[in-house]
């Protein structure tokens, strides 16, 4: 019987060729998400309560729907249902939580036996997200259709008289936009995460986060019901990019496309440089504390 690998912290990858580098790397991330989705199906009660505990643009959606129904907004009922249906969608995939399973293991020690594997500890967060979607999906599809058969109407539109399907050039532009906003959105809260290196409580700063995170990425309201300067504002702000642009590709509805992926670029290697810059910096005071 052939023994399993050992991996040594003293051998480098640049040893080996390129090619094999990256079978090396794409057996890692599978072994990651096979070990990571077995240990979410095991929270799969809990993750359905996850589902529902996100279910705020559900909530919104049937609210907007009565006000656009009875006042005049710059989109129209079945537009709103359409868009929250999208925001409960997006919302699903790019939920993160990093920040608590890091300070856990920072505070318990946990993280210290991580540090010797020869990869990143990231990518186990990283795996344990992904795997986490997968998980997700069927519970979270299940409430959208149970919300459609509840408003037809989100399927219907008004305008032309016709059943509303969605462009697929915006579909296939959705998916980078989503996953761009998950990434952004993870390397936020992972950064503000590594101040568990010097501060035992660092969710106090995510909870401070979530105030604009919540109005400005247009979870509760649509930013097209915003004043033209907030908008404007708001779209400089990495917040929308998150939840309101992917949305609105999955609705097909018109959006600065090009600005778009340029803002969420910009955050990401900005906000990826930082990470690793504090990371660097934490990992040296962790160390020097006895870890």
């Amino acid at each position: 019987m052939t023994p399993p690998p050992v991996y040594s912290t003293n051998s480098t990858a640049t040893d080996q060729p390129v090619g094999q580098q990256l079978v090396t790397f794409l057996r890692r991330v599978r072994v990651f998400l096979a070990v990571y989705y077995a240990l979410m199906i095991e929270y799969r009660g809990e993750i359905l309560l996850w589902v529902f505990a996100t279910a705020l643009p559900l909530i919104m959606l049937g609210l907007w729907y009565q006000a656009a129904s009875d006042s005049t907004f710059a989109l129209s009922p079945d537009a709103m249902l359409r868009y929250f249906l999208a925001v409960f969608f997006v919302r699903q995939l790019v939920v993160v939580w990093v920040i608590h399973e890091f300070e856990w293991e920072i505070v318990s020690g946990r993280l210290t036996p991580y540090l010797l594997w020869p990869l990143d500890p990231a990518w186990r967060y990283v795996a344990a997200h992904l795997s986490e979607q997968l998980a997700r999906v069927p519970f979270f599809l299940l409430v959208m259709g149970l919300v459609i058969w509840m408003f037809p109407e989100a399927l219907h539109d008004t305008e032309t008289g016709t059943w509303w399907s969605p462009k697929s050039w915006q579909l296939l532009l959705a998916i980078p936009a989503i996953y761009s906003a998950w990434l952004m959105r993870f390397l936020i809260q992972y950064t503000i995460a590594l101040g568990a290196f010097w501060v035992e409580r660092v969710q106090s700063f995510e909870n401070l986060a979530m105030l604009p995170y919540l109005f400005l990425s247009g979870m509760a309201a649509p930013l097209d019901v915003f004043p033209p300067l907030a908008q404007k504002i708001a779209m400089w702000t990495p917040f929308p990019y998150m939840i309101y642009f992917p949305a609105t590709l999955v609705t097909g509805r018109a959006t600065n496309i090009v600005q778009g992926f340029a803002v969420i670029t910009a955050w990401i290697v900005g906000l990826f440089l930082l990470n690793r810059f504090i990371w660097r910096r934490g990992v040296k005071n962790y160390s020097a504390m006895g870890a």
